[in-house]
C-alpha cells in the first residue's frame, strides 16, 4: 500500500523546540507527532462511541420506561468488582 504525507504545520520555533526537548531516545519529532495523532484519533474514536451508547441507553430508557438510579448502578458495580474492587479506606 502507499503511504500518504499529513498536512505540514507552521509552529512558532518555541513550540518547536518544547516539542523536541520532550523526544526520547531514538525519537523523531515525525514519530512524536505521529503518535500523538494516533492517540488523538483513538480518544476521539472512544468519546463517539460513548456518546453513541448513552444516547442509546437514553432512548431505551425513555422508550421503555425502566430507569436506574446511580445509587443501584455503583451498588452493582460494587458488587462485579468484589473485594478488589473497594478503594482503601472506603467500604
Amino acid at each position: 500500500m502507499k503511504t500518504a504525507t499529513i498536512p505540514s504545520i507552521r509552529v512558532e520555533p518555541a513550540f518547536r523546540e518544547r516539542a523536541e526537548a520532550v523526544l526520547r531516545e531514538e525519537e523523531t519529532l515525525s514519530s512524536f507527532v505521529e503518535t500523538a495523532l494516533t492517540e488523538a484519533i483513538e480518544r476521539r474514536i472512544m468519546q463517539r462511541d460513548f456518546i453513541a451508547r448513552g444516547l442509546a441507553s437514553h432512548a431505551k430508557a425513555e422508550r421503555t420506561g425502566i430507569y436506574h438510579s446511580a445509587d443501584s448502578v455503583h451498588k452493582e458495580l460494587a458488587e462485579r468488582l468484589g473485594p478488589s474492587g473497594k478503594k482503601k479506606g472506603k467500604a
